[in-house]
């Protein structure tokens, strides 16, 4: 089981999921516990950080003197027994003043490397850890808490997305988490950190912890892994957007990895690997609504005649950048050139489309990255006789509508970008794997919201 930042983000939230993981032991289960950071504080450690770096030592002191504040006021609300209370509040302690020393040199370096803010950043999930193991003995459990390394978890040393080493975090995890779960006890591992094999802390990427519940879910041979959030599952488009949208009760593990790409919060994107390997069935739960059977992702792609499509998806905050010239035509290398550029300096595309003249390539990038994409493209490829323009536009997004349902289905294309169409609404640029499981295009941001309302009313998901 793993619980998200809101669903551990007060006292109170936190004593709820210890009566959830409580109510589940008594059912028969054994359960391993895999814990985010209280809401908004990993946004508030990389926040911290910056004015480290500018040297600013009174805001560091006011940020880890509030931190303190919240997690105490926390353990105080979730824990009702004295004598577990006196032992988790030096442990908040003795954490966030090891906060305050590694922010105080950070300030007099005037330098965080990636290294040392993945250290600073794994403090939001040890603090938000020790207080739900507290919880969970309150609540009558035996519980033992472990950092990602600890259970087991290595990872290569590409701080900030550290790639897990799966063979050596296996046998590791069987070997410290198992004999916890065969006496009984529940194990409360932090998500999104590790170590690496010389015992550096490293992180998985933002928003990993379902990452952390899926490697260690494989590992340990689990039954399912759950993933506990403020939603009822996947749906059929962001309720914000789209009133009608339903959740939806099973998805296949290639739908569900379509969504998370294409914007699904509720998931990160590289958690279903591990789970995909050995075919472990992911249930996505709404911590506030337990009864609620969620989203069940599978391998099998359940599919009828009146299903097409599963969802639709809106990207924001995206750019589109565009690079042109008659030289381009049959110029080998090209492509490559563009996008090697682009992978050195760790910019990602998340769409490309081509023209068979091979006169344009476009491509959309996130839109805080567009101004150094642009100048590294500029100073890489004009000039030299093959690409005459590189022009961009960052007032667009990405639509995309996802179902196995698609594939082998004529006449799907036709149906999207005729209810496009007939909303007035201009397509950019066109994108569809060989798969089939989704069609993608880009559009002007400010038309986004009634091209989702339009597609979802189109393949009657409401």
């Amino acid at each position: 089981m793993k619980f998200g930042g809101s669903s551990v983000g007060d006292g109170k939230s936190v004593r709820h999921v210890a009566e959830l993981v409580k109510n589940s032991a008594k059912a028969g289960n054994s359960l391993v516990v895999v814990v985010s950071a209280m809401s908004g504080v990993t946004d508030s450690l990389i926040e911290v950080t910056g004015k480290a770096v500018s040297g600013d030592q009174k805001t560091v002191a006011e940020f880890v003197e509030a931190l303190a504040t919240r997690h105490k006021n926390a353990a105080k609300e979730a824990i009702r027994k004295e004598a577990l209370l006196k032992r988790v509040l030096p442990e908040v302690d003795g954490l966030v003043e090891e906060l305050e020393r590694v922010l105080i040199s950070v300030s007099y370096l005037r330098e965080a490397t990636p290294r040392s803010q993945d250290y600073i950043l794994s403090f939001g999930e040890k603090l938000s850890t020790i207080i739900l193991r507290a919880a969970l003995e309150d609540a009558g459990l035996k519980a033992k808490s472990f950092t990602g390394g600890e259970a087991g978890i290595v990872t290569d040393d590409h701080f900030s997305e550290a790639i897990p080493l799966m063979n050596v975090t296996s046998l590791q995890v069987r070997e410290r988490v198992g004999p916890l779960l065969e006496r009984g006890e529940v194990p409360v591992v932090t998500g999104f950190i590790a170590w690496t094999q010389d015992g550096l802390t490293t992180t998985l990427g933002r928003g990993s912890s379902d990452y952390t519940a899926t490697i260690l879910g494989t590992s340990l041979g689990v039954d399912e892994v759950w993933i506990w959030t403020d939603v009822d599952g996947l749906m059929t488009a962001d309720p914000k957007i789209e009133p009608l949208a339903k959740t939806i009760p099973s998805i296949s593990y290639a739908e569900a990895m379509e969504m998370a790409y294409f914007g699904a919060k509720v998931m990160h994107p590289r958690a279903l690997e591990p789970a995909i390997e050995k075919e472990v069935p992911v249930r996505i739960k709404n911590a506030f609504a337990p009864k609620g059977e969620g989203t069940l992702i599978v391998r099998e792609q359940k599919i009828n005649g009146k299903t097409v499509a599963k969802s639709i998806a809106i990207i924001k905050d995206v750019a589109l950048v565009t690079i042109s010239g008659a030289g381009m035509i049959g110029a080998p290398g090209v492509a490559a050139r563009v996008f090697g550029l682009l992978g050195e300096n760790r910019v990602n595309v998340l769409m490309i489309s081509q023209s068979s003249s091979e006169a344009n390539i476009s491509f959309i990038i996130l839109r805080r990255e567009l101004e150094r994409a642009v100048n590294l493209l500029e100073l890489g490829l004009l000039g030299r006789g093959v690409v005459k323009e590189i022009t961009s536009e960052s007032d667009v997004c990405v639509i995309a509508i996802v179902g196995a349902g698609m594939r082998g289905t004529p006449g799907v294309a036709a149906r999207v970008f005729k209810a496009v169409a007939g909303e007035g609404i201009n397509v950019r640029m066109i994108a569809q794997g060989s798969s089939e499981l989704n069609i993608s295009f880009v559009i002007k941001e400010d038309e986004g919201v009634r091209a989702v309302r339009k597609l979802h009313r189109e393949f009657h998901l409401g």
